[in-house]
């Protein structure tokens, strides 16, 4: 029986505002740089990528500044990439510190406070895991999600990253539940469909930029509003 529902923090609960197109499109300009909204769609899910697998292998938060300068010089050059722009580490580096000094949020996209809303009011436990580097109740607070979760957990606290079974395996313990009656929804294929099903635990895919068309590893929607269909079939097969 389904209990508890997980959420990956950005690209699932919240995104930029202005967006990444914006931003990138500002500190571009005065490299003389021009770039497509679909280009940086692109370029972000490679990078995103990218992100995923370093902090499989040796996490962001472990590193010397000298090694994410160079990490996140790759990380722009590859959301430049998108869009068909080639440019040089270094420019990639002088250009990501200008997106760094642009002025942008982290947001919460319009269909999560409901959506979060809906799931507790079903008898869901709902819960936030986060590799952001910060407190999860700091976190939670500043986005304005605390009165929709029950819970949050980030890798600061845990000292793990997804894919890590150790962040779920944290999740799994602050929702008092198994990991067979938890579902973890996230837009990333490695960090969170992988992560959560290597700690036993149901994944669905979010494509909110419909990146991943193909994918069929594990349930993909494209809105959060879709998961009622998904969670109707569990219930319907927990009725068997």
């Amino acid at each position: 029986m389904l209990k508890a529902v997980f959420f990956d923090l950005y690209g699932t609960l919240a995104g930029f505002q202005p967006s990444r197109f914006d931003i990138q499109s500002r500190a571009c300009a005065d490299f003389g740089i021009t770039l497509t909204p679909e280009g940086v769609l692109r370029g972000y899910a490679v990078a995103d990528a990218f992100m995923a697998k370093q902090n499989a292998l040796a996490p962001l938060r472990n590193m010397a500044d000298g090694e994410k300068r160079q990490f996140f010089a790759e990380y722009e050059r590859l959301v430049l990439k998108g869009s068909g722009v080639e440019v040089s580490t270094e420019q990639a580096e002088a250009i990501w510190r200008r997106v760094r000094q642009q002025r942008y949020d982290l947001m919460p996209f319009e269909d999560v406070r409901p959506t979060l809303t809906a799931l507790r009011e079903r008898g869901l436990v709902v819960g936030m895991i986060s590799n952001m580097n910060r407190p999860a109740k700091a976190l939670a607070e500043d986005l304005g999600l605390t009165p929709y979760l029950d819970f949050a957990v980030t890798s600061l606290e845990v000292g793990a990253e997804k894919p890590d079974p150790r962040i779920f395996h944290a999740a799994l313990s602050k929702a008092a539940v198994q990991p067979d009656e938890a579902m973890h929804v996230g837009d990333q294929p490695a960090s969170d469909v992988d992560g959560a099903r290597a700690a036993g635990i149901a994944p669905v895919l979010l494509d909110r930029d419909r990146n991943h068309p193909s994918f069929t590893a594990c349930p993909r929607i494209e809105r959060l509003a879709e998961l009622t269909v998904i969670l109707g079939a569990w219930q319907m097969q927990d009725a068997l």
